[in-house]
């Protein structure tokens, strides 16, 4: 038994939504409900999703900031 790449894509979703968030990834892994596709591969039947708006709106205020300023962010190769 292995894990699909659908299973693999859930898992690092709930890694990056936990990041953008700040938030423990242990309930989202634990909330996952498996179930084996024909190939005998674990799938998720109810994975991670989030709204990149809410992304958005959560970077600004972590950041305090409305935009990045290329004079006081490095950008790039700076």
């Amino acid at each position: 038994m292995r894990l699909s790449d659908q299973a693999l894509g859930a898992i690092m979703m709930a890694l990056q939504k936990s990041l953008v968030e700040q938030s423990d990834i242990v309930p989202v892994l634990k909330s996952f409900r498996f179930i084996m596709s024909k190939n005998e591969e674990l799938m998720v039947s109810n994975p991670p999703s989030f709204n990149i708006n809410d992304l958005s709106k959560n970077i600004e205020e972590d950041t305090g900031d409305q935009g990045l300023d290329e004079n006081t962010h490095t950008v790039g190769s700076d």
